[in-house]
């Protein structure tokens, strides 16, 4: 997952406590910055992180010369933080509501998550959070991304990862700078997710090096079934929401939903023979589900539109930036219409 978190000294003025964590935290890993090509010649450093170095400048310049995305001073510099993740995400929604909570930054626009450099700052707004009764998520974070506002680095946070997903990542994230759209974080990740599944089946192509089980056939048909479930369980659950039964009942109820989901999800991961992990274990509530929405809610309808440009970048990029620039209701209607044509065609 990444997060977008633009800093500017002006920030301080609008949400000073929060502001002032975000500041400390993006000086903290740009103080970090090494460029790649100095780390690589070190003789200090680890052959395993020398050949991942490697990788990502090749990667790098891949993005740029195949995949048209922006050649900048991002992702050519390397930061160890000490640190399993660069920040955490904090997700919320009402109890009744699969509607998230946003919050405002400028440049950004609202977006629907709260991102914090110390994960015990994380943790304390998501139980002031749940104190006023929302359902409430924390989730660790390896990437990072100013959308290129700063000369992002590549993070030791990023390297515990398989060559394919640092390479999907640095994919995604440069897929930000291509386009972004302030205030619809939805749009945003479906497209960068998108780029990065593009991208890397082109890299994979053109380096003919096989596919480890995360990037697999199986996987893929996994990812589409576990999505078709959230999907049916969101249709229940906003019926169960928008229902009149009491609020007793209806909990009792939104329980029985997620733990189906939850348990579903889990056949599926049984029956595929993958070795993941069930990633909507219980238990599961709505601010939980808030990620896989923002991820993949329009990643068939940007796949629709890639196939329709018979696989031109050129041609998905001028459509996707079409899209941008209509209304956001438009906008929704119109990704929403390429879902559905997908849906008709299907078996």
């Amino acid at each position: 997952m990444s997060v977008a978190v633009v800093l500017a000294a002006s920030f301080l003025l609008l949400d000073g406590c929060y502001y002032m964590q975000a500041a400390s935290g993006h000086m903290e890993v740009m103080r970090n910055r090494r460029p790649v090509a100095e780390v690589i010649d070190d003789e200090a450093t680890d052959e395993v992180l020398r050949g991942q170095l490697r990788m990502v400048v090749e990667a790098r310049q891949f993005a740029v010369d195949e995949l048209l995305l922006p050649e900048n001073g991002s992702y050519q510099s390397y930061a160890d933080l000490q640190r399993d993740f660069v920040v955490w995400n904090v997700f919320a929604s009402p109890e009744f509501s699969l509607t998230p909570k946003t919050w405002c930054y400028p440049v950004v626009g609202c977006v629907a998550y709260r991102g914090y450099f110390s994960e015990e700052k994380a943790r304390k707004k998501a139980d002031h959070l749940a104190r006023k009764g929302l359902d409430v998520s924390v989730g660790g974070v390896s990437a990072y991304s100013t959308l290129g506002r700063f000369d992002d680095p590549v993070l030791n946070t990023m390297m515990r990862w398989s060559d394919l997903r640092l390479v999907r990542t640095l994919f995604h994230e440069l897929a930000h700078q291509k386009l972004y759209i302030s205030g619809d974080s939805g749009f945003n990740e479906s497209f960068a997710t998108a780029v990065a599944e593009i991208g890397l089946d082109r890299w994979i192509e053109e380096k003919g090096i096989p596919r480890n089980e995360e990037f697999d056939g199986s996987l893929a048909v996994l990812q589409e079934e576990v999505r078709n479930l959230v999907d049916a369980a969101r249709e229940e659950l906003e019926e169960l929401y928008a229902s009149e039964i009491g609020v007793e009942e209806m909990r009792n109820q939104k329980k029985v939903f997620m733990d189906r989901l939850s348990s579903a999800v889990q056949a599926s991961i049984d029956a595929s023979g993958t070795n993941v992990h069930n990633w909507l274990a219980a238990p599961l509530n709505n601010a939980r589900l808030v990620p896989m929405s923002l991820y993949e809610g329009s990643l068939p309808a940007f796949r629709e539109i890639f196939s329709g440009c018979d696989k031109q970048l050129s041609c998905f990029y001028a459509r996707s930036e079409e899209l941008a620039g209509q209304e956001f209701e438009q906008r929704q209607e119109s990704l929403a219409s390429f879902g559905a044509a997908i849906k008709s065609e299907s078996p």
